[in-house]
């Protein structure tokens, strides 16, 4: 029986956690260098999620959030665009929703020359 309950606990934590998504791809990638700015970010995901939020800010300044459009839809890959950006490091800091209702949340930052 206890082998049982402690194989049971474990099925349910693997299974909790396979049902998350985790962000597979950004462009610009986390850390990128960039020659110029970028006109538009993009998140790939593994799983569906919504998009809930993204915010933008560059080392010397406020965040900025980004409109989302009408990327409301849970969905694996979405492109927000950008506004005008100079040079400097900037971060991305996204949240969105999975499909199990778990909230998620995840940065990146690229610099531009």
């Amino acid at each position: 029986m206890k082998y049982f309950a402690i194989g049971a606990v474990f099925t349910i934590l693997v299974t909790g956690a396979s049902a998350h998504s985790k962000i597979e791809t950004t462009i610009p990638a986390d850390g990128a260098v960039l020659a110029s700015a970028p006109a538009e970010i993009d998140l790939t995901f593994g799983k569906d999620i919504r998009l809930t939020r993204v915010v933008l800010s560059h080392q010397d300044g406020a965040a900025v959030p980004l409109d989302l459009g009408s990327q409301t839809q849970f969905g694996r890959g979405f492109t927000v665009p950008l506004q005008s950006l100079g040079q400097g490091v900037y971060r991305i800091e996204w949240r969105g929703l999975g499909m199990d209702g778990h909230a998620m949340t995840g940065t990146f930052t690229f610099a531009v020359e």
